[in-house]
C-alpha cells in the first residue's frame, strides 16, 4: 500500500460525527495534610481500565472534569502524597457532581498518570509493566539539567555518556544495545532513521514528567521501541505561572532556562526555552605535556504546545520543539592500554538541528468511544567536520495515526488503529556511482488492537497485537571496489508483534498494597542508514527481542515506603554483524546471524515520611545484570573478537543509586550517589580492532541545596562528583572531575 493512498485510507476512521451525551462533570478541591490548597496537582476520573478524564488544580486547589459516566474512581496524582481512591457512580444526567475537599496524606506511593504502558491513559496503580514516573517536582528539587542524568536512578538502565558536558550519551535498557530505546517527546518520535538517539541534548526544561517502561513495546509502538521506551510530557495547562533561571560554575559552565503554563477558559498552553555552554576539559594538561582542547558545547532549545477542549471531551492540540547543538570532539584522552593515543583532535566538529511537532485531536462519539488522530514530523540535520572533510547528514520522519477506544462495558476497553510512517535517510558517505548522495527511504504500516480487562478493581489485564508492514524503497548501487553494494529492489518485511501483561492487586489496602505483575512481548528495530548502504544483503531483516518478567510491588509503613522487585530475560536474536569468517552461516557481508541473551533482577525502594516539619525522601536502587553473547547462526563461535559467553560491551554486572533529600521550611537538601562494577569495552582509539579490555567501575556522589529567600526567589547550589573522583563512563573517556553550580531561580503563579 503507498504511503500517500494509507493516508487517504485512513481519514475516514477520523471523521465519525459526535453527539452531545449528558453524562456528569466531577468538580471538588484539593488540600494537603495540614488543610492547605494544593495547585498542580493531577485529578484522574478512572473508569474501568482507563483514565476518563482529567484536570490540573488551580491556585485554590479547585479541579472541574471533562463529562464522565458510569462506575468510575477519582485519583489524585501529586509528588509524595496520596489519597484513598474516592468511588463515584456517574449516571448519564447527574450534571455537576460535587466530590468535596479531598485531603493527601504524605507517601513513598503516589499516583501517576502512565501513557507509556498501554494505547491509552492508565493509572501507574494499574499499570501491570516495570514503570518508573519522574515528576517535575523531583526534577526540580535534585537540580536535574538533563534526562540523562534523571534515567541513571532507574533501574536496569545503563547511562553511559564518553566524556564531559554534551558528550555522546548512551542508554543501554535491560542488556539491549544503545539503539533499543524508543524516545517519545509529547508524542513524537524523537529518534533518527534506524533508532538511534544521543541523549546529550535532551534538556529537563519545562518537563512534567518523563515516563520510563523497561521491556520492548513494539506491539504499542511498533518500530524501535525493542529494549525500553522513555516518554516525556511537557508542561501544559494548569494554573498560570512562569519561572526562570539562570546558573553559573565550574568548566566554564553556563545556564538560562525559562518556561510558562497555563489554562484560560477552553484553552491550555506551554513554553520553555534553555541555553547552555560549557568548556569541559578544555585547557586541562594531560602527562604528556598537551592541553585538551575543542571540548567545548553549546546547547539552544525551545519548545511551544497548546490545547482547546470542549467539556465533552472533544479537544485539538499541536506541538513544535528546536532543538541546536554543537560540540568538539577531542577523542579519547584517558586509559590507553596499547598506547595508540595519537593526541587531541582539533579538527573534529558536529552541529545538529533538530525540529520535531505534531497536531492531533480528540473526536468523542455515543459516550462510549472516541476516535484519536495525529499527525507528527520529525527532522535531523547534522553537519560534521573532521580531518577527513566536511560531511552531512539527515534523517526524516512522518507519521499519520488514526486510534478508535470503544468501551465494550465496564472494565472491558478495546482499542484499534492504523499508524503510517515515511522516514529519509541521508549521509555524505551513502552514494551511488557518480558519487552523488542518495537517500535510503522506508514506509511502515501499522496494524494495532489492543484488549484492556479490569476485574473487581484488583485484577488489570492488557493484551495487544501490531502487525508492522515495512517497506524499503529500491537504492541504487555502488561499485566501490572495497565495499560494493550491488542494486537493491524493493523490499518488504511483515512482523507480528504481540504483548500481554497482567497485574493482581494481592492486597488491596491503602498504606500496605501487594501488586503482582507479569509480562512479556516482542520487539523489533528495522536497520539503520547505514546498516543498508555497506552490505551486500538486499534482505536485511530487523533486529528482534523476546522478554519476560514478573515482580512484585510492596506498600509499607501505612504507604510511607514502597518496595519494588522485578526479574527479566531478554532474548536477542538477528542481530546484525559483519559475516567475516562465517561463510557457512551466509554468503553476504553483513547477516542477521548473532545472537544474544540478557537476564536480571531490578531492585527499589523509595521511603518517604515527614517529621518535625521535615519532608525526607530516600530511594535505593539496585540492578544485577548477566549478558551473554551467543554464537552465531549454524556455527560455534562468536564474532570476533569475540568469544561465547562473553558479557555485552559496557553491561555492568551490578549498578547501584542512592538518592537521599530533606525538605523543611525555606531549605531543601539532598545527596545522590550512584556506581557500577567493571565491564567488558574496546579499546579506545581502534574499537575492536584494538581488543577487549576491562573498564573499572567506579562510585560518584553529589550534593546541593536549595534556600527560598522569598516568595517566588529561590537560590541554589551543588557539587557533582563530590570527591573529584577519576572515573570513566566509556573506556579511555574521562568524566568530570569535581565540579560547582549555584544559580538563583525566580517563580511566579496565580
Amino acid at each position: 500500500m503507498h504511503f500517500r493512498t494509507s493516508v487517504v485510507a485512513a481519514i475516514p476512521l477520523a471523521l465519525i460525527s459526535f453527539t452531545r451525551v449528558d453524562a456528569a462533570i466531577v468538580e471538588g478541591r484539593i488540600v494537603d495534610p495540614v488543610s492547605r490548597a494544593v495547585p498542580g496537582a493531577a485529578v484522574v476520573v478512572v473508569c474501568g481500565s482507563s483514565v476518563a478524564a482529567s484536570a490540573i488544580t488551580d491556585a485554590e486547589g479547585r479541579f472541574t472534569t471533562a463529562d464522565v459516566s458510569g462506575r468510575c474512581e477519582l485519583r489524585v496524582a501529586a509528588d509524595g502524597f496520596a489519597a484513598p481512591p474516592l468511588a463515584l457512580d456517574l449516571e448519564p444526567g447527574a450534571g455537576r457532581r460535587d466530590a468535596g475537599t479531598v485531603q493527601l496524606a504524605v507517601s513513598a506511593v503516589s499516583e501517576s498518570v502512565l501513557v507509556s504502558a498501554s494505547q491509552v491513559d492508565v493509572p501507574l496503580s494499574q499499570a501491570s509493566s516495570a514503570a518508573t514516573v519522574i515528576t517535575a517536582a523531583e526534577l526540580r528539587a535534585r537540580q536535574l539539567a538533563t534526562v540523562a542524568d534523571a534515567l541513571r536512578d532507574v533501574p536496569g538502565l545503563t547511562v553511559t555518556r564518553s566524556g564531559s558536558t554534551g558528550a555522546v550519551t548512551s542508554v543501554f535498557p535491560r542488556g539491549g544495545e544503545s539503539d533499543y530505546t524508543l524516545v517519545v517527546l509529547d508524542g513524537v518520535q524523537a529518534n533518527a532513521f534506524g533508532g538511534g538517539f544521543d541523549f546529550a541534548h535532551l534538556s529537563t526544561d519545562n518537563i512534567e514528567r518523563i515516563e520510563i517502561v523497561r521491556g520492548p513495546q513494539s506491539a504499542l509502538y511498533g518500530s524501535n521501541a525493542i529494549g525500553a521506551v522513555v516518554r516525556i510530557v511537557t508542561r501544559t495547562g494548569g494554573p498560570l505561572r512562569g519561572d526562570a533561571s539562570v546558573e553559573s560554575g565550574s568548566f566554564a559552565t553556563r545556564r538560562a532556562a525559562a518556561s510558562a503554563s497555563g489554562a484560560a477558559g477552553r484553552w491550555s498552553w506551554g513554553a520553555g526555552a534553555e541555553r547552555l555552554s560549557s568548556g569541559g576539559f578544555n585547557g586541562t594538561p594531560l602527562p604528556s605535556g598537551e592541553g585538551v582542547a575543542n571540548d567545548d558545547y553549546e546547547r539552544t532549545g525551545a519548545g511551544a504546545n497548546g490545547r482547546w477542549h470542549r467539556a465533552n471531551g472533544a479537544s485539538i492540540d499541536g506541538s513544535v520543539r528546536f532543538e541546536r547543538d554543537e560540540r568538539g570532539f577531542p577523542g579519547p584522552f584517558g586509559s590507553n592500554p596499547i598506547g595508540a593515543y595519537e593526541g587531541i583532535d582539533r579538527i573534529s566538529r558536529g552541529r545538529d538541528d533538530r525540529w520535531i511537532g505534531s497536531v492531533g485531536g480528540v473526536v468523542p462519539s455515543g459516550g462510549r468511544l472516541r476516535t484519536h488522530v495525529r499527525a507528527t514530523w520529525n527532522t535531523i540535520d547534522g553537519r560534521f567536520a573532521s580531518s577527513f572533510g566536511p560531511s552531512t547528514s539527515t534523517s526524516r520522519r512522518w507519521t499519520a495515526r488514526a486510534q478508535t477506544d470503544l468501551a465494550v462495558r465496564h472494565g472491558l476497553d478495546v482499542s484499534a488503529g492504523l499508524e503510517l510512517q515515511r522516514e529519509r535517510a541521508t549521509s555524505t558517505f551513502i552514494t551511488n556511482d557518480a558519487s552523488s548522495d542518495i537517500p535510503v527511504r522506508r514506509s511502515t504500516a501499522g496494524y494495532f488492537a489492543e484488549t484492556r480487562w479490569t476485574g473487581a478493581g484488583r485484577l488489570f489485564a492488557t493484551a495487544g497485537v501490531r502487525v508492522e508492514d515495512i517497506r524499503r524503497d529500491a537504492l541504487a548501487g555502488f561499485g566501490d571496489p572495497f565495499s560494493p553494494r550491488p542494486a537493491f529492489p524493493r523490499d518488504r518485511i511483515v512482523s507480528v508483534n504481540p504483548r500481554g501483561a497482567v497485574a493482581w492487586l494481592v492486597r488491596p489496602e491503602p498504606g500496605q498494597s501487594t501488586k503482582l505483575r507479569l509480562a512479556a512481548g516482542t520487539g523489533i528495530r528495522p536497520p539503520d542508514a547505514f546498516e543498508i548502504a555497506f552490505t551486500d544483503n538486499p534482505s536485511l531483516q530487523p533486529e528482534r527481542s523476546r522478554s519476560i518478567e514478573a515482580g512484585v510491588d510492596q506498600a509499607v509503613a501505612a504507604g510511607h515506603a514502597l518496595i519494588e522487585a522485578t526479574a527479566f530475560r531478554n532474548t536477542f536474536d538477528d542481530l546484525i554483524i559483519a559475516v567475516g569468517r562465517f561463510q557457512q552461516s551466509s554468503r553476504y557481508r553483513t547477516d542477521n546471524i548473532s545472537n544474544a541473551r540478557a537476564r536480571g533482577i531490578e531492585l527499589a525502594s523509595t521511603v518517604r515520611t515527614r517529621a518535625a516539619a521535615v519532608d525526607v525522601r530516600g530511594r535505593v536502587t539496585y540492578s544485577w545484570l548477566d549478558t551473554e553473547i551467543l554464537a552465531v547462526d549454524r556455527s560455534a563461535a562468536a564474532p570476533p573478537p569475540f568469544e561465547v559467553g562473553d558479557p555485552l560491551l559496557r553491561r555492568p554486572r551490578h549498578q547501584w543509586g542512592v538518592d537521599l533529600s530533606a525538605a523543611g521550611g525555606p531549605v531543601t537538601a539532598w545527596m545522590r550517589g550512584g556506581g557500577r562494577g567493571r565491564v567488558l569495552d574496546v579499546e579506545p582509539s581502534l574499537g575492536t580492532f584494538g581488543g577487549l579490555f576491562t573498564a573499572a567501575g567506579y562510585a560518584v556522589w553529589s550534593a546541593g541545596a536549595s534556600w527560598t529567600l522569598t516568595h517566588g526567589v529561590e537560590a541554589f547550589g551543588r557539587v557533582e562528583n563530590l570527591f573529584d573522583r577519576a572515573y570513566e563512563e566509556a573506556f579511555g573517556f574521562p568524566a568530570l572531575g569535581r565540579g560547582a553550580m549555584v544559580g538563583v531561580r525566580i517563580a511566579a503563579s496565580r
